[in-house]
């Protein structure tokens, strides 16, 4: 039985944005983006017998869209690795506000980040997602995710905090 068409409209329109999102943050490109968006719709609609429960189509496609990136980086050979060993313990308290991001050179403290420090970062922070919607999306255990959400979040911190002027 085929996906009927106002489903898959549906499906679209209710998961794009956030889908596209998520893409262009794993791959720090819009054209990149486009395609793995493109690409997991497209196998969602051939896989969608796979999916059991309507109500988890976005964790679904989440995971659709990570696999499509996974294979894009092996089939290109171009792995990235940061070591997070250098990063330290994170200080025990949070600076009184935030300093302002530029979001492009966000995208490209991103971009260094290994996929498994970058995905549950993404997924946590830009997406919404749980630990445990995480953890499932990974197959992790949650702890795992909690301590690669740490490291990362340090190693963002080290990059894209300004170092604090001398008084």
């Amino acid at each position: 039985m085929a996906l009927a068409e106002a489903s898959l409209r549906e499906l679209v329109a209710e998961h794009y944005d956030s889908l596209y999102r998520y893409a262009f943050r794993l791959s720090g490109s819009a054209a990149d983006a486009e395609d793995l968006t493109q690409d997991a719709f497209g196998k969602a609609i051939t896989r969608h017998a796979q999916l059991r429960d309507p109500t988890k189509a976005r964790g679904w496609l989440f995971r659709i869209l990570r696999n499509g990136y996974l294979h894009r980086v092996r089939d290109e050979r171009r792995r990235k690795f940061v070591s997070l060993d250098s990063v330290g313990e994170l200080p025990a308290e949070p600076p009184e506000s935030p300093p302002d991001i530029d979001p492009a050179r966000l995208q490209d403290v991103l971009n260094e980040l290994d996929e498994p420090f970058r995905t549950p970062l993404i997924l946590f922070y830009f997406e919404d997602f749980s630990y445990r919607e995480i953890a499932e999306q990974m197959d992790l255990p949650i702890g795992t995710v909690m301590s690669r959400l740490a490291r990362a979040k340090g190693y963002l911190r080290t990059r894209l905090t300004p170092p604090a002027a001398d008084d």
